[in-house]
C-alpha cells in the first residue's frame, strides 16, 4: 500500500554492496529485464533483485525508474522486492566509505578491486568490450566494460564526464587495464568537485620545467614565455589523452622542428604508460608541401579526425603547425578548423600577419619579439621539445644546427648551435644531413618517413648507419642537382634593375627536369647560390618561374615578399595572385594567362626595393 506520509527512498551509490541493504527499507532502482515470474530490478551496478509478478503494481519498460521495498535478503544473496508507489517521498543517497585509488597507483593493485574518481577522455567500442580511457590528477589508464560483444557499455557515460569507477586491476598484453564492475556519472557538486580537482592538478602537471636555453639567444629569451605556453598546451593534451596532429613544412628546417617535438611527445606519452602503438595512434606528424596550411591538409586532417571521433570516441585533435601557419594563406584552413572547434598552435619564423592570431591559442614567432627568420623553426622546435620533455635534450641538440644550415640562417644563433655540437658534427656534416632530409622527403611525398628520418638524424643512436645512409643520399642528391644545373644554368638570363641589383631569371618549367629532385624551389635556390658566388659583394635576386608560379631568392635586396604579393593582388585585376614566405625568400602564384603581367609587376617592385652590401 502506498504511504500517505513523506517516505524516505534510498539510492545506493555504486560502491555499495549487500551489507548496505536493509530489509523493510525502500530503494530507488532501474528495471533491468523481465521473466515469466517477475521483473528484475537493478539497485546499483553491483546489486539487483527480483519483484515477483504478484508484487508488481504497474506496467514497466526496461530502464524505467521503479521504487521497491526489500522484503527479504536470502542466505545466497538474492534479494526479494515488492514495488511501492509513494505519493510524497524524500530521496537519500546511501554511500559506503571507500578509498579512492589514483591511476598512477594501479600498477601496485593488480588482481585487486579499486575505486577511482576520474574524467572520461576517450570511449572506444570494440567488437568485444567498451574501452574507456580515464584521466585523473595522477595520470591516465584504460578501463574495459562488457555487457555483450560489440554492445556499448554504460551508454549514459559521455566524453568529459566525471565518473566513479569500481573494478579489478588486470594486466592484458603487458598493459594495465581495469575490468569495470560499476561506472557512475558524477553530477552536481560531486561531479564539479572531481572536475575541479583534476583540472587544477593537470594544469600544474602540464607546467614545463624551468630549464635554460641550449644556447645564448636574446630573441629566444624574449620569446621564451610563448614557447613555454606552447609546451604547456602540448603537455596538457598528452596528459588528457587528446590526439595531436603536427603539420610541418616538408624541408630540413620543418622536419627538424617537428621531429624534435615528436620525440618529446612520444617520450612523455610512454612515461604516462602508453605503449608505442597507442602513442603513435594519438600523435600524427604530417609534412606539408607548401610553407602554409593548405586546404588539402586541413581536409585530410579533418577527415581522419572525424572518422576517429565517430569510430573510437576520440576527442578532436590539437593542431600544431611548425614552419608554417603565420600568414594570410593559412586563414582558409584555420576557418575550417574553427568550424569544428579544433584548437591550433603555431611555431613558425615566417613574417606573420596579425589576422592569424584570432584563430590560434598560441603563436611563437621571432618577429613578435623583434627577431626575424634567422631564428629558424628547427631552433624553436628544439626548445619547445625540451620544455615538453627535458630528458630529450641530449638526443635532439644537433637538430637546431641542421635546421640552421639547411635554412641558410645568418643569425648568430646558427654558429652557436654549430659550436654546441662541434665535437659530434661539423658544419659540413650538418649541411649533408639537411640535404639528405630534403632529398628523402621529396621522394616520401606526403608520408612522414618516421623511421628513415630517425636514421638520417641518428635518433636511434646508430652513428655508423647514419653515416652510411647520409653519405648515400647526399651522393644521389648532389648528382641530381648537378644534372639539373647542367640543364638549367645555360638558360639563365641577367639584367640590372634600377636599384642596382642583379636580377637573374630562369623558366624552371621548360629549362629544368620536371617531377624529379630538385623541385622548382630548390632548383632556383641552387642556381641562386651559384650566382651569388659568381657575384661576391653584389645584390642578387634569382627569379625561378613556371606557367603559374614564381619563386624568389634574394641576397642584399631588402624586399618584403608578403607585402609585394598583397600589393600585386590589388593592382593586377584578374591575376589570381597569392603567395608569401619570408621577407626575402618566398613564392607567388597567379593564373597562367596573367603570367607576364604578374612577373613584370613583381620585377618592378624588386627594382624599387633598397639594397645593401651583402655579407660574403
Amino acid at each position: 500500500m502506498a504511504d500517505s506520509y513523506e517516505t524516505v527512498v534510498y539510492s545506493l551509490s555504486p560502491n555499495c554492496g549487500l551489507g548496505e541493504v536493509e530489509e523493510g527499507l525502500i530503494y530507488a532502482g532501474t528495471v533491468q529485464g523481465f521473466a515469466n515470474f517477475g521483473t528484475f530490478v537493478q539497485l546499483n551496478a553491483r546489486l539487483k533483485g527480483l519483484v515477483h509478478k504478484s508484487n508488481i503494481l504497474q506496467e514497466h519498460e526496461e530502464r524505467d525508474q521503479i521504487f521497491v521495498r526489500v522484503i527479504n535478503i536470502r542466505n545466497n544473496g538474492n534479494i526479494d522486492l515488492a514495488e511501492v508507489i509513494p505519493k510524497v517521498f524524500r530521496l537519500e543517497t546511501v554511500t559506503k566509505a571507500f578509498k579512492v585509488t589514483k591511476l598512477a597507483e594501479i600498477g601496485k593493485q593488480v588482481g585487486r578491486s579499486v575505486t577511482l574518481e576520474t574524467k572520461v577522455a576517450q570511449i572506444k567500442q570494440t567488437s568485444g568490450p567498451t574501452i574507456f580511457t580515464l584521466v585523473d590528477e595522477s595520470g591516465s589508464g584504460n578501463a574495459a566494460a562488457f555487457i555483450e560483444a560489440g554492445v556499448r557499455a554504460y551508454p549514459e557515460v559521455e566524453l568529459g564526464n566525471a565518473v566513479l569507477v569500481t573494478g579489478e586491476v588486470m594486466r592484458r598484453q603487458n598493459q594495465l587495464q581495469i575490468e569495470v564492475s560499476s561506472m557512475q556519472v558524477l553530477s552536481g557538486d560531486e561531479g564539479q568537485a572531481v572536475h575541479t580537482r583534476i583540472e587544477e592538478a593537470l594544469d600544474a602537471r602540464a607546467e614545463p620545467e624551468d630549464i635554460p636555453l641550449l644556447v645564448e639567444s636574446e630573441v629566444m629569451t624574449a620569446l621564451r614565455p610563448e614557447l613555454r605556453k606552447v609546451a604547456k598546451l602540448i603537455r596538457r593534451a598528452v596528459l588528457e589523452a587528446q590526439p595531436i596532429i603536427l603539420r610541418h613544412h616538408a624541408d630540413a628546417d620543418g622536419i627538424c622542428a617537428a621531429v624534435a617535438v615528436e620525440q618529446a611527445v612520444i617520450s612523455l606519452m610512454r612515461e604516462e604508460g602508453d605503449d608505442l602503438d597507442t602513442a603513435y595512434y594519438l600523435f600524427k606528424r604530417s609534412p606539408s608541401k607548401a610553407p602554409f596550411y593548405e586546404i588539402e591538409d586541413i581536409t585530410r586532417d579533418l577527415d581522419f579526425a572525424l572518422k576517429d571521433h565517430e569510430r573510437f570516441g576520440q576527442k578532436l585533435p590539437l593542431i600544431v603547425l611548425m614552419d608554417n601557419g603565420s600568414t594570410e594563406e593559412d586563414i582558409p584552413s584555420m576557418k575550417m578548423a574553427r568550424v569544428y572547434g579544433l584548437p591550433m598552435i603555431v611555431v613558425d619564423h615566417h613574417h606573420p600577419d596579425a589576422i592569424v592570431d584570432e584563430y590560434l591559442i598560441a603563436h611563437a614567432n621571432p618577429y613578435h619579439v623583434g627577431g626575424d627568420f634567422g631564428i629558424t623553426a628547427g631552433m624553436l622546435g628544439a626548445e619547445v621539445a625540451r620544455l615538453i620533455y627535458p630528458g630529450i635534450s641530449d638526443r635532439i641538440r644537433h637538430l637546431p644546427a641542421v635546421a640552421g644550415v639547411g635554412d641558410r640562417s645568418e643569425a648568430p644563433e646558427r654558429q652557436r648551435f654549430l659550436d654546441l655540437v662541434s665535437e659530434d658534427y661539423s658544419e659540413d656534416e650538418c649541411k649533408d644531413i639537411a640535404l639528405a632530409l630534403d632529398y628523402e622527403q621529396f621522394w616520401l611525398r606526403f608520408n612522414d618517413g618516421r623511421e628513415l628520418v630517425k636514421d638520417i638524424l641518428n635518433l636511434k643512436d646508430d652513428p655508423a648507419l647514419q653515416k652510411r645512409l647520409v653519405s648515400l643520399l647526399v651522393e644521389e642528391a648532389n648528382a641530381a642537382i648537378e644534372e639539373q644545373m647542367a640543364a638549367s644554368m645555360p638558360h639563365v638570363t641577367e639584367e640590372i634593375l634600377p636599384n642596382g641589383a642583379n636580377l637573374f631569371r630562369i623558366d624552371v618549367e621548360i629549362f629544368a627536369h620536371r617531377f624529379t629532385f630538385p623541385p622548382p624551389g630548390k632548383t632556383s635556390g641552387e642556381i641562386h647560390d651559384r650566382l651569388c658566388r659568381q657575384h661576391p659583394g653584389e645584390p642578387v635576386v634569382t627569379l625561378g618561374f613556371g606557367p603559374d608560379f614564381a619563386v624568389l631568392r634574394s641576397r642584399g635586396v631588402m624586399m618584403n615578399i608578403p607585402r609585394m604579393v598583397r600589393e600585386l593582388r590589388d593592382e593586377i585585376t584578374g591575376g589570381g595572385i597569392n603567395g608569401g614566405g619570408h621577407l626575402v625568400v618566398g613564392s607567388i602564384k597567379f593564373v597562367e594567362g596573367m603570367r607576364k603581367a604578374a612577373l613584370d609587376g613583381l620585377v618592378e617592385k624588386i627594382g624599387q626595393a633598397p639594397t645593401e652590401t651583402p655579407r660574403t
